[in-house]
């Protein structure tokens, strides 16, 4: 990570514009955290960076940013009560970063114009593969000091794709999209051409930094087992349920006592956890749709094409048999790749052949969904090198049994553990308690989620009220 934040400040010093194509997991986002904190500490930071990033992804920027540079001024742009024109530059001009998504970099492109930013940071930059596409086009109309690109994947299917960041980057460096195609992309990608390969490869390579987890000296470098909180925000139809859902059984836990308030409590806790999820989870609906109603399955999404992308092969762990079987359905019908899930209603048969296929067949699919009871113990999975936790069981022992399915003896790679928690909600604060008693955790937290029946009404509501800030939903909204 070091020589990724001295790389960029190298760049950036020549005014040059760098693509960061580091395997996911290694700290693309706590690199360019660093390196602006280095510009600061050399009081060279004088005009806001502009962040752009997946919606899905808006939360975990602002959360990265407060947790590591608590001295850069945070601003974030979206939603439906943002700002434009004249306000928006005023409010931004003493902010060092300001967050905002690629929907909106074209909705208000003549706010963003106006400023003059002194870096433009693009977050998972493969949305601007496709260089006619509007967003494509109105990112380079973004007047600024340098430019970064981050992605996992930087090329994923054409070396179209590539040109688009790298003229994003550095305008007209590798000539038009026409001269391109027809002396790089047609003789390579048609005709196999190794020297115009070559020749590519010298030209781009000093603007890429790709770093792979599979390198040797990248392994030793990492911990075996790496554990990230992936912070996702709601969409406005999951934030309109939640907050209906907490006023209504509030105000009926306060009315009853004993067992009966025990059982409210437990039901709101896991009603919430569905909202969170997806509102069709919670609504009992047959399919998912779309991932836009759901900010937790947008990230997801995006990060497990990228797993798939790299090759490596993913556990996801829900506490519901229903949602895994939504997602199933959904994630192989968006990634037209076969995906196993298991429950406690699985044949022991069956169960047996797809622990076999995941382990032992090359070929074998790269995805495996498990029910937390069903799955979270007992299982050696080592073929995985991810594990999703995508809504928590708040217990830390419960969580490590699960993740212990892919790190354990045999596991040949580093496992990266991802935790999925949504914003502004009872999952957010509910994870800052178990985080701030880790030690205490066990001893406390371990009768699954009971510890939070004994709650008085008063703390309960502090735990769940939504924080409405947290809501990301402006692909509806003009």
């Amino acid at each position: 990570q070091i020589k990724g934040v001295s790389w960029l400040a190298f760049l950036e010093k020549w005014g040059l514009g760098a693509c960061l194509a580091d395997d996911m997991g290694l700290g693309k986002t706590p690199q360019l955290i660093a390196f602006l904190l280095a510009l600061k500490e050399q009081d060279m930071l004088v005009n806001p960076v502009l962040v752009v990033a997946p919606t899905s992804v808006v939360n975990n920027w602002e959360h990265e940013l407060r947790k590591f540079a608590p001295t850069l001024g945070v601003f974030v742009h979206h939603g439906e009560k943002r700002l434009k024109g004249q306000a928006f530059a005023q409010e931004v001009k003493n902010k060092s970063v300001v967050i905002t998504s690629y929907p909106l970099i074209y909705r208000d492109l003549s706010s963003l114009e106006a400023v003059q930013w002194q870096g433009l940071v693009l977050d998972e930059a493969q949305n601007i593969k496709n260089s006619t596409a509007k967003q494509s086009q109105a990112v380079r109309k973004i007047p600024a000091g340098f430019r970064i690109a981050l992605t996992g994947t930087p090329v994923e299917n054409r070396l179209t794709e590539l040109w688009s960041i790298l003229d994003f980057l550095n305008p007209n460096f590798l000539g038009t999209q026409t001269f391109f195609q027809r002396r790089f992309a047609l003789p390579i990608e048609k005709y196999g051409d190794q020297e115009s390969l070559h020749n590519l490869r010298s030209l781009v390579r000093p603007f890429i930094l790709r770093r792979l987890k599979t390198d040797k000296n990248i392994i030793e470098d990492l911990p075996e087992k790496q554990e990230m909180n992936i912070f996702c925000g709601l969409s406005k139809e999951q934030g309109q349920l939640y907050q209906q859902l907490v006023e209504t059984t509030l105000q009926k836990i306060e009315e009853t006592q004993g067992i009966q308030k025990h059982g409210l409590i437990l039901t709101l806790l896991m009603q919430l956890k569905q909202i969170c999820n997806h509102p069709a989870h919670f609504l009992k609906e047959n399919s998912l749709e779309t991932s836009q109603r759901s900010g937790k399955l947008l990230r997801l999404e995006a990060m497990v094409e990228e797993v798939i992308a790299e090759g490596d092969r993913a556990l996801i762990f829900t506490q519901f048999a229903e949602w895994g079987k939504l997602l199933q359905t959904h994630l192989q019908k968006k990634l037209a790749e076969e995906i196993l899930f298991l429950s406690g209603s699985t044949k022991a048969k069956d169960r047996v052949e797809m622990i076999e296929r995941f382990q032992n067949d090359p070929q074998g699919p790269k995805i495996f969904i498990l029910s937390l009871k069903a799955g979270g113990t007992g299982l050696n999975l080592t073929r995985a090198n991810h594990v999703f936790h995508i809504d928590r069981w708040w217990n830390p022992a419960v969580e490590n049994q699960a993740t212990d399915r892919a790190f354990r003896i045999g596991q040949k790679r580093n496992v990266q553990v991802h935790k999925f928690i949504c914003t502004g909600t009872l999952e957010e604060r509910i994870n800052e308690m178990i985080e701030s008693k880790k030690q205490l955790a066990e001893q406390t937290v371990d009768a699954g989620e009971n510890w939070l029946t004994e709650l008085d009404t008063d703390r309960l509501r502090d735990l769940l009220l939504l924080d409405r800030s947290a809501i990301i939903d402006e692909e509806e909204t003009d």
